[in-house]
């Protein structure tokens, strides 16, 4: 009896460890210093990365590709972002967020 009684508390005092170790934790983020380039000309382009891209990666994601891609690779960039990770980028944006990209990095 006494072994039973032994392990029903070894066991209630598990479950009530692994409990308090699995409660939620906050965290709180630094802001985001980092912004995208102004565009070249380009504010239409600037405002769908502000407003599209930065919602899962900082800016910094997009400064540490190599220079000077050209417009193939930062086309081939955005499709990938929308058809691999669901972005949910419209069209249009998608084309303005590709020309302002090969234009500014």
């Amino acid at each position: 009896m006494t072994t039973h009684v032994l392990a029903a508390v070894a066991a209630l005092a598990v479950v009530t460890v692994g409990s308090a170790a699995a409660a939620p934790r906050d965290y709180v983020l630094p802001e985001e210093m980092a912004q995208f380039r102004p565009g070249r000309g380009d504010k239409a382009g600037h405002a769908a990365a502000q407003a599209n891209c930065l919602t899962c990666h900082s800016a910094d994601y997009v400064a540490m590709q190599p220079p000077g891609k050209g417009a193939a690779f930062w086309e081939a960039e955005v499709t990938k972002m929308i058809k691999v990770y669901h972005a949910p980028i419209g069209e249009a944006d998608a084309k303005a967020i590709s020309a302002y990209l090969a234009a500014t990095y």
